[in-house]
């Protein structure tokens, strides 16, 4: 008797979990179906003249609806009637909530609708969930019967970050090196030698600062990769900023400037530490320009360039184009991904299989090797709890410029060209050496830790990226 109840209730149990699943499925499948439609009308263009790439580019995205990855990676996501239904809500709040620390899906399907470049670090977390079979994880799966990703869709996703990446971010790598994230630096970028020599000039002059002690030099060295190896850098009256100061080296290549992302570009970032109170002091531009405007053969210089003369747009402009040419190719790493073999150590070697395997790479990409992405600090562990110091407001990171919640303790991954010279790292400068940064990345943000030689050689690795600078003549 006690069998056939047994017998009797696992039929109960099974009947009702193919019934509730199969309910899932239509309804996933019906959502899916109106968001493509919704899709469409909003960027309906059915002429002939519709690009092969766009085309392929909304399968993707259709792909994106139809596996339901909008439900996690998305805050747009509508959630459907059956996530309140005990159980399931418990799991889809959770894949939620790991979701949108991992990975906003937003920004992608954004580029896709607008048929723009996908960002770098984007097409980098997609492709290794994808080629590692880690989308959908398998409790999403278990109810979302319509998630599953067959061999024929991972290979159509994979190509088409393949081509995305080749569009929009294509790479001087050999051809066996076309497949890696990183990419070799350029030798130089195109530059106006007259503005660079007059915002090299600047960058040096300590006149920017209120009593004529501190100049841009001074905190980011360029005989010390671009940094001044200090936890916090001193401004004026010797005060303390609140933050780790990064290289200025390669930083062309960032998408934004600051940990915080709060410039968009070179020029915008020259502008912030002059009239910083704890940075160079002045109290404005003006203050500045009459200063400059006492150096007679300077200021000459300056109008045969800028006929308007001085103001802070001239002024940050030429640091600006000055700093484009604070690039540092031809590292080991640079040479090996061009094709010479013998560039990398084996330690070097299997570090880089080594900061592959571990998805390193995702974050860490494109031709700075870093600079593309706000990530989260501490996707693996409570890197502000475990910390032994107070928390600041430099500690909220992106959420200090867009006030959304989603981007609390989130910065820019940092470049990690010329990484063994600008010690002490992260934002906070908590390790003091490269060997402890590894393996607090590792712990950190990978939720895992390895073997001593293991993470020595990732460092030997994070060595051959030291590159060559060399002054723009």
């Amino acid at each position: 008797m006690i069998r056939k109840w047994l017998i009797g209730g696992g039929i109960l149990v099974i009947a009702g979990y193919l019934g509730v699943t199969g309910y899932i499925y239509m309804a996933d499948n019906a959502r899916s179906n109106t968001l493509i439609n919704e899709e469409k009308k909003l960027s309906h263009d059915t002429s002939p003249s519709v690009s092969n790439t766009k085309i392929i580019n909304q399968q993707i995205s259709n792909l994106f609806y139809q596996k339901g990855c909008d439900y996690c990676h998305t805050r747009s996501a509508s959630l459907p009637f059956y996530a309140a239904i005990p159980g399931v809500k418990q799991l889809m709040d959770y894949d939620i909530q790991q979701g949108s620390q991992y990975f906003s899906l937003e920004p992608t399907l954004l580029a896709i609708k607008e048929n723009r470049a996908v960002p770098e670090a984007d097409l980098a977390k997609i492709e290794s969930a994808i080629a590692r079979e880690q989308m959908p994880p398998q409790r999403f799966a278990v109810l979302h019967w319509a998630s599953g990703i067959n061999a024929e869709e991972r290979n159509q996703i994979l190509d088409w970050v393949k081509a995305q990446r080749a569009e929009h971010f294509p790479s001087t790598s050999s051809s066996d090196m076309q497949h890696l994230t990183l990419q070799p630096l350029p030798d130089a970028l195109p530059v106006d030698s007259q503005k660079v020599a007059l915002g090299s000039r600047l960058f040096h002059d300590p006149r920017l600062s209120s009593d004529n002690t501190v100049s841009c030099a001074s905190c980011h060295l360029l005989s010390k990769g671009g940094v001044d190896n200090l936890a916090t850098s001193t401004g004026v009256d010797g005060q303390k900023g609140g933050i780790n100061a990064p290289t200025v080296f390669n930083a062309v290549f960032n998408v934004n400037q600051f940990w915080d992302g709060r410039a968009v570009d070179l020029q915008q970032q020259a502008g912030g530490p002059p009239l910083n109170p704890v940075e160079m002091a002045s109290a404005s531009w003006n203050d500045i320009i009459n200063k400059l405007q006492q150096d007679a053969q300077l200021t000459q210089e300056f109008v045969q360039v800028y006929p308007q003369g001085y103001s802070e747009h001239t002024i940050t402009d030429a640091i600006a184009e000055f700093e484009k040419t604070l690039t540092t190719p031809n590292s080991p790493f640079d040479r090996y991904l061009k094709g010479d073999v013998n560039a990398l150590t084996a330690s070097q070697k299997n570090g880089l299989a080594l900061f592959q395997q571990n998805k390193c790479d995702t974050c860490h990409v494109g031709k700075n090797i870093g600079g593309q992405s706000y990530d989260l600090m501490g996707l693996k562990g409570d890197y502000f709890a475990d910390r032994s110091k107070e928390l600041t407001t430099d500690d909220q990171g992106r959420f200090n410029v867009t006030k959304d919640p989603h981007d609390m303790h989130r910065f820019k991954t940092p470049g990690l060209r010329n990484i063994a010279l600008t010690a002490p790292y992260f934002h906070d400068a908590q390790a003091e050496d490269l060997n402890q940064a590894v393996e607090m990345m590792l712990k950190y943000q990978v939720g895992t830790s390895l073997p001593p030689q293991d993470v020595k050689d990732i460092v030997a690795f994070l060595e051959s990226l030291t590159g060559e600078y060399i002054p723009h003549q």
